[in-house]
């Protein structure tokens, strides 16, 4: 154990290595993925099943923790460079690569067992392709280039189609409205992640990581990207009405979010200060799970 982690006694210890795998998991971010799963679930599901609903909460969450602690195993060096993450658990020395490989390997296999048995096989091989792009193409991509964030969009929007696939069985009855909701939560993590790579990138850039749209980080063409996207989130919420499949109340809903979200993104776009950045970050993550909980009545 290194000096940042001398403090830690023996008596707390054992509490300590509980909480070290919980942040290694990123459990809080982990319920708001398996969230958008059982929300897509319950809204599409003609008759929903609580042990398939109980299934798909237990093997997203694992497999979501897998996914966070194999990314901190690999940037576990440059975790250490940045304030935000340099006390997490691989860094402080409370958990060892090998300790945290095994934490993750569990997570990851039982997660995708869970969904293929208890959901049906799709959703399992779902899981795991998320785990794989997010360990295996979004983290090194990180340093590489901006269209890191893209690729990142995709084993976060995933859910969304996961839960889909578990209340209709297959890609081929998931249907429109499931990939109308896979659309929201994929153009909603743009403004999401940029406005917190904004605030964060002068720590980002200890590590040499790439995640505003623009190599040049906060100049004209990132914060218009992040006004753009929002614009994009205001006009994907509001398909699933276009195409029929939802009323108007929730419509309303998805439209007041929306709009306010592009009045933060306005906002920040007039007066680039990170204040604004976090204000902006912090309206989005109010506006996912209002929207889905709106869209999830369709009246």
């Amino acid at each position: 154990m290194n000096t940042n982690a001398a403090h830690i006694t023996e008596a707390s210890a054992p509490y300590s290595k509980v909480s070290a795998y919980i942040k290694l998991g990123k459990f809080r971010l982990a319920s708001l993925v398996v969230f958008s799963a059982i929300i897509t679930y319950l809204t599409i599901a003609e008759n929903p099943d609580w042990l398939t609903a109980l299934a798909l909460c237990a093997g997203g969450f694992l497999v979501t923790a897998a996914a966070n602690g194999f990314n901190q195993i690999l940037e576990k060096d440059l975790d250490k460079l940045m304030e935000r993450t340099r006390e997490r658990p691989l860094p402080l020395g409370i958990l060892s690569v090998q300790q945290a490989f095994v934490f993750c390997t569990v997570c990851g296999l039982l997660g995708t067992v869970v969904l293929w048995l208890y959901t049906n096989p799709l959703c399992g091989i779902l899981g795991f392709v998320s785990i794989l792009l997010y360990a295996l193409a979004y983290t090194p991509l990180k340093r590489i280039t901006p269209f890191s964030v893209f690729v990142g969009a995709f084993p976060g929007a995933l859910p969304t189609l996961i839960g889909g696939v578990a209340a209709t069985g297959g890609f081929g009855s998931v249907g429109f409205f499931a990939f109308l909701l896979f659309m929201i939560q994929f153009v909603w993590q743009f403004p999401h992640f940029w406005s917190l790579a904004w605030f964060n990138n002068d720590d980002y850039a200890r590590a040499d990581f790439h995640l505003l749209p623009s190599r040049g980080g906060k100049d004209d063409f990132s914060k218009f990207q992040v006004l753009l996207y929002s614009a994009f989130l205001l006009v994907v919420g509001v398909l699933p009405f276009a195409f029929g499949m939802v009323g108007l109340l929730c419509t309303l809903a998805s439209l007041i979010c929306g709009f306010a979200i592009l009045m933060q993104a306005f906002n920040f776009y007039r007066m680039p200060t990170d204040a604004n950045a976090r204000r902006l970050f912090l309206g989005t993550l109010v506006y996912l799970p209002l929207v889905q909980l709106a869209l999830m009545t369709k009246t």
